[in-house]
């Protein structure tokens, strides 16, 4: 007898749903899902039926199960509340950590924008970035957000993009960009030196939502001055609340016993 619980079924069942759309099939019945997991028809139809009364799972012609995206957009719209209210949250407690100035910063084409920010008085840091796109290649959110990204995706978005010189270490071209993102993936972080800017130093993470999607970078910027010397201090802050920050869109990170508490 299966020790796998009926919730435990229920799950599964729609995840084999959701790895037949992800596949490009329009769904499934109770017998593909069966033959899929490998388990008996009545007991599949059972999860299945429950996950549509729950509102999972939708059904369609032919009695095939899909999934009902309307869920999706529910969950979309709430990551997208907690990115700002969580964020700010994580943003206020890293720069009280840090006294650094810093942000939170999303992608929009071959471009980054800030969304959110906390810069301390003592940072010295003048005007507001909110609203404000920079190009990515050499932004300080720019290595984060394309984190997950294939190196084909990457070139694709930077296709056509001059990189012109902003700062002493701006990437002269696109490998050279994957180069440091290549690098800051197996630190853990990214590090931007002067990139942007003459002077200007910056750390950045990944966040990524429920469905492991980067949707944001949380980063602490400062002039190389007062920043570099503080780097690990800083990293160790920055890779905590942005562990925390994940946890709170739903995506599931390995417990960091340094993580921030609220």
């Amino acid at each position: 007898m299966s020790k796998t619980s009926s919730m435990g079924r229920g799950i599964m069942a729609v995840l084999a749903v959701g790895a037949r759309s992800t596949g490009g099939l329009p769904g499934g019945t109770v017998a593909d899902i069966a033959a899929d997991l490998g388990r008996d028809r009545s007991q599949v139809s059972r999860s299945l039926r429950t996950a549509e009364q729950e509102g999972f799972l939708a059904r369609g012609g032919q009695r095939s199960y899909t999934l009902d995206w309307s869920l999706l957009t529910d969950a979309q719209l709430l990551t997208e509340q907690r990115l700002q209210t969580d964020g700010a949250t994580a943003l206020e407690r890293l720069a009280g950590e840090t006294d650094e100035g810093c942000f939170l910063g999303v992608l929009r084409g071959d471009s980054t924008v800030t969304i959110g920010e906390r810069v301390p008085a003592s940072s010295n840091m003048v005007g507001s970035w909110l609203g404000r796109p920079y190009p990515a290649f050499c932004s300080d959110a720019g290595q984060a957000l394309l984190w997950e990204a294939s190196d084909a995706e990457v070139r694709n978005i930077f296709s056509g993009v001059p990189f012109v010189r902003h700062g002493p270490n701006t990437p002269l071209d696109v490998e050279d960009f994957l180069s440091r993102l290549h690098g800051a993936r197996a630190r853990g972080y990214s590090v931007v030196d002067e990139e942007a800017e003459p002077g200007l130093y910056s750390l950045a993470v990944p966040i990524r939502d429920f469905k492991g999607d980067v949707v944001a970078a949380l980063q602490v910027v400062g002039t190389k001055t007062r920043l570099e010397p503080r780097h690990e201090l800083c990293a160790t802050a920055l890779v905590s609340w942005g562990e925390w920050l994940e946890s709170r869109l739903g995506h599931a990170v390995q417990k960091n016993p340094t993580a921030g508490q609220v």
